[in-house]
């Protein structure tokens, strides 16, 4: 499971012309789901999430984690991160899990994001076509792998 986050100001997301989700200061998770992920990997992926120290403290150093800040999550579903790209000049994504498998793991991070996280939480929709607008805040951007 891969989860490439963003300290953002704000960011949203637009289906179908719609806003869906939108967040202000937080972290902007796009989240790849591979074919043995489950819910150990998603937990830990949570747990890491909520408490990675990415946002500054009085000194300007990076020691708050978003639960600290009390900041918003925005978690869209990414296809593309389980994608192959070590060889050729095309993406594989024999790697990936299957869509209705992703889904069910998708939705099963989100509740319990929901349930363990203080601030706002928002998404996207599972395998719509989704325009994500941010702000990077710095820019600070991570991937986080278990």
């Amino acid at each position: 499971m891969k989860g490439l986050i963003q300290r953002v100001s704000h960011a949203n997301v637009v289906v179908a012309g719609e806003e869906v989700g939108a967040i202000e200061q937080g972290i902007l998770l796009l989240l790849g789901i591979e074919k043995d992920d489950g819910k150990e990997q998603a937990d830990k992926l949570l747990d890491k999430l909520l408490k990675y120290r990415i946002f500054s403290d009085e000194q300007e150093r990076m020691n708050l984690s978003v639960s600290d800040i009390e900041g918003g999550v925005l978690a869209i579903s990414q296809f593309t991160l389980a994608a192959e790209t070590k060889k050729g000049l095309r993406p594989g994504f024999s790697t990936a899990k299957p869509p209705a498998e992703a889904e069910e793991l998708y939705n099963y991070f989100v509740s319990r994001l929901q349930e363990k996280h203080q601030g706002k939480v928002a998404t996207g929709e599972f395998g719509a076509d989704m325009k994500v607008s941010l702000c990077n805040d710095g820019p600070v951007t991570f991937m986080l792998e278990v």
